[in-house]
């Protein structure tokens, strides 16, 4: 917040500096009672408001309320929507107009590749993680590159396509090209449904190419190198899996776009 003037606007000439200061101690000799009164009141409400325990642990006990509550209601939707998407499928079945045959045979060959099947196979396990908390207690380095950012998620999960993966879970959940990572508070979410860390990125591929997708991509390389930081330690762990099985996409699959405004 700027003390200087408005531009243009005339500053009158101020008490003297001997004015100041007696003024400023019959004033202070006023407010001092009521500061301290306010001060107790805040006190009180505070240990009231917290019941005894810790502010900052209530509100990290309250994010994980929260993440906890928004998960099991996007999971209930989830099952809704699924049950709505099998009954859609079968009345779309029962159509008996070859036009229409054609295009959901078209749509069948492409549900390998949008992510609606299950794939099995070798895959590389990636976990990204926040610095332990008694590093970033005391490290001088800025909190941010001690914690896990969405860019930093995707970051892991764009190298990983370029390696040729054939499917990729984030949290046991199935992404597709419409899957959105967004940091939201101290949690990530994806898709609407927020998570906490660790992250944990599956990617099923030849080995090979997916590690070396990893070593070639720069910002990766940027991470891994601060995670080798005494000081960052943020949190990287990569594992070879001789095969796994990821599930399917089974999201909304409805799409939204930008339309042009009517003029």
């Amino acid at each position: 917040m700027s003390s200087g003037a408005e531009p243009g606007r005339h500053i009158p000439a101020g008490p003297t500096a001997e004015h100041r200061a007696r003024h400023g101690w019959i004033s202070w000799r006023l407010a001092a009672p009521l500061v301290f009164v306010l001060t107790g009141v805040l006190f009180v409400a505070s240990a009231h408001n917290s019941e005894g325990t810790d502010l900052r642990e209530g509100r990290y006990t309250d994010l994980a309320s929260l993440v906890s509550n928004e998960s099991r209601q996007v999971s209930d939707l989830k099952r809704e929507a699924a049950a709505l998407q099998t009954e859609v499928d079968r009345l779309a079945d029962g159509v008996q107009n070859q036009a229409v045959r054609r295009l959901q045979q078209k749509a069948e060959r492409q549900r390998h590749a949008a992510g609606f099947t299950e794939v099995t196979g070798p895959a590389l396990q990636i976990t990204l993680s926040d610095a332990p908390a008694d590093v970033i207690n005391s490290s001088t380095q800025k909190v941010d590159r001690m914690i896990v950012h969405q860019q930093d998620i995707q970051a892991v999960v764009n190298a990983l396509w370029n390696g040729g993966a054939t499917g990729i879970t984030i949290q046991g959940q199935r992404v597709i090209s419409t899957t959105g990572i967004k940091c939201e508070g101290n949690a990530v979410q994806l898709d609407g449904v927020p998570y906490g860390q660790p992250y944990v990125i599956v990617a099923v591929g030849d080995l090979a190419a997916l590690a070396q997708a990893i070593d070639a991509d720069s910002y990766v390389q940027t991470y891994i190198e601060d995670s080798r930081q005494p000081d960052i330690a943020v949190g990287w762990e990569l594992t070879a899996l001789p095969s796994v099985t990821l599930p399917a996409y089974t999201g909304l699959r409805d799409l939204h776009y930008a339309q042009v405004a009517a003029s």
